[in-house]
């Protein structure tokens, strides 16, 4: 195959530089609690492949799949310490997700919110975007580092913060829906949405605040299957998957 014939059949990216929202439940795989270093190897060779072709990538890891601020302040826990606990449950996955993309030949730094200097970096946005420029993935964790602000604000102040062309946010479903798509085999699935009717129709899909700081500073959101194999390679080279959530009108 020549040069040219091989440039052609490679996806090029859209855009320069992605923040890919993970939540923790994406790290369970088969499993019902921890993380699957196998499901952790699918995504980090995902995400290999859309860093080969020069996009910066930052990641943005959840931490339900071990521990839940929200579900424990329902119970009886003060809910501040309930989310500092989901906070670093975040750190975990961030560490196992770094292994996972090492293995797979892709420079990494963990960056945390919350200062730990013996297993991360603490988050300054100039050293984070400093780290893209040379070529390295990095994973942000620990939310925010504050109390009541989801792992899904976090991923769209971050956005914001390093300059990030799109959130992409992994799900267990291809796109938004109407209605929960497991309960209703009715529910009708969009291929886009504004900001404005993801927050009047409260899809669940991010948080009212995420959505709106997107809104604010006109940072799209794709939501899509990370089950289903290269799709976050085909997101980032601009292929209609899943459902866009932008400022423009819906489609």
């Amino acid at each position: 195959m020549s040069e040219a014939t091989a440039a052609s059949t490679t996806k090029r990216p859209r855009y320069r530089r992605i923040l890919l929202k993970l939540s923790g439940e994406a790290l369970l795989g088969t499993r019902q609690y921890g993380v699957d270093p196998n499901f952790c190897a699918f995504i980090a060779a995902q995400v290999a492949e859309v860093h080969k072709t020069g996009v910066q990538i930052g990641i943005v890891v959840g931490g339900g799949n071990i521990f839940r601020g929200l579900a424990a302040a329902a119970k009886g826990m003060d809910r501040a310490t309930g989310d500092y606990i989901g906070m670093l449950a975040t750190v975990m996955n961030a560490l196992a997700l770094q292994d996972a993309l090492e293995k797979a030949g892709v420079q990494t730094r963990v960056m945390s919110a919350i200062g730990m200097n013996e297993v991360a970096e603490p988050y300054i946005r100039r050293r984070a975007v400093r780290h893209l420029e040379k070529g390295r993935v990095i994973i942000l964790a620990a939310g925010t580092g504050n109390p009541y602000f989801t792992t899904d604000t976090a991923a769209a102040l971050r956005a914001v913060e390093i300059g990030a062309e799109v959130i992409l946010k992994a799900t267990k479903v291809d796109g938004v829906y109407d209605s929960d798509p497991v309960g209703n085999p009715n529910a009708k699935r969009y291929d886009r949405l504004t900001y404005s009717q993801v927050l009047a129709q409260r899809l669940r899909v991010l948080d009212a605040t995420a959505v709106s700081l997107c809104m604010e500073n006109d940072t799209p959101i794709i939501v899509f299957d990370l089950n289903e194999p290269e799709n976050i390679t085909r997101v980032a080279a601009g292929e209609p998957v899943g459902t866009l959530i932008t400022g423009g009108s819906p489609a």
